[in-house]
């Protein structure tokens, strides 16, 4: 998470209008409410959009821009959630999943929502990874926002 580090005094300055306007997105098409687990959280711009609306943990490897944010903060990566099985009512990503290994990341996001929980991922369309994660994705609702694609689902129990 170098480059995130280096950045992290300015990373607000960059991203929170778009990453704001994201997660409201998210936040409309969604029924937010309950334990609410923001993935790839940075600074915790998206998660406060949520705050108010469900009671919010932001999770993030990098800790420089966990720092910055007044909430509930774990470092951890999406791909090794570090909560047990079906604990959160909603979970939120707002670009972050092209970072990683979204298969994994993905299969980890619905492994820790509640069975019928609203899942809101945005993705940075100019990934390389977006052909994949529009696979993954695909039956779940889509938006289209400038930068990202924002897919809205509900976790279904998956056995």
């Amino acid at each position: 998470m170098g480059y995130y580090a280096e950045i992290s005094a300015g990373y607000n300055g960059l991203h929170a209008e778009e990453q704001a306007e994201k997660a409201r997105i998210i936040l409309d098409g969604l029924p937010v409410s309950g334990l609410l687990l923001d993935v790839g959280a940075g600074t915790g711009i998206s998660t406060m959009i949520f705050e108010g609306k469900a009671e919010c943990i932001a999770l993030d490897p990098c800790i420089e821009l966990l720092r910055q944010y007044g909430g509930v903060r774990v470092v951890g990566r999406a791909e090794q959630l570090p909560f047990k099985s079906g604990s959160f009512d909603c979970v939120v990503s707002v670009t972050a999943l092209h970072h990683c290994d979204v298969a994994a990341a993905k299969k980890e996001i619905l492994r820790v929502a509640k069975e019928g929980a609203p899942v809101g991922i945005s993705f940075f369309k100019r990934a390389k990874n977006f052909p994949l994660a529009k696979r993954l994705f695909a039956g779940s609702r889509a938006v289209d926002s400038a930068k990202d694609a924002i897919f809205l689902l509900q976790r279904v129990n998956v056995r």
